[in-house]
């Protein structure tokens, strides 16, 4: 059982549609996060998982997803994404020191309205792990400073390492 799946819980509230979709988990790692992801997307649904090491993701999860890795530098290389439902960046925006700037740049990938799932720390002060953190206030100001109307945090909870950690499903709509 994943231990991140509660951040995530109130996703179906927010988000339910009748079909599957396909979605970006941009800066997968392991897997923890695109395997969140697949439990709460409908039957069918296809993940891309990008990061920039070799990751080796089972292929399929959760709920009859299927899941295909592509190693890509989601900041600065081309994606050659399908168009996309949905991007998840679960602790990977915090990377990025141009926010505005990929967010712009994704936006292109989305089928229709974009819409983001993110999952970063609660915290304002860089370290070596996390070097531009976004907390949940700076979160919802950037997003609302592009023009995303709906931003809704999902849940919040501990991390391995005692820092909490919040995610927020944000939308155009």
């Amino acid at each position: 059982m994943n231990k991140y799946k509660t951040l995530l819980e109130g996703f179906t509230a927010f988000h339910h549609p009748n079909h599957a979709e396909q979605w970006a988990d941009l800066g997968c790692g392991s897997g923890v996060f695109t395997e969140v992801l697949a439990n709460v997307l409908p039957a069918k649904s296809n993940i891309v998982a990008i990061d920039s090491k070799t990751q080796y993701l089972p292929h399929a999860m959760g709920n009859a997803v299927s899941v295909r890795f592509q190693k890509n530098n989601f900041e600065t290389d081309d994606l050659n994404l399908p168009a996309l439902d949905g991007i998840m960046m679960a602790n990977a925006l915090h990377y990025i020191s141009s926010k505005e700037s990929l967010i712009l740049k994704l936006e292109r990938c989305f089928q229709d309205n974009p819409l983001f799932v993110m999952v970063e720390y609660e915290k304002s002060q860089p370290n070596a792990w996390v070097p531009f953190p976004i907390p949940y206030a700076n979160m919802k100001a950037l997003f609302q400073q592009l023009g995303y109307k709906t931003i809704k945090k999902l849940g919040e909870q501990k991390s391995v390492y005692g820092e909490m950690m919040y995610a927020c499903l944000i939308s155009k709509n």
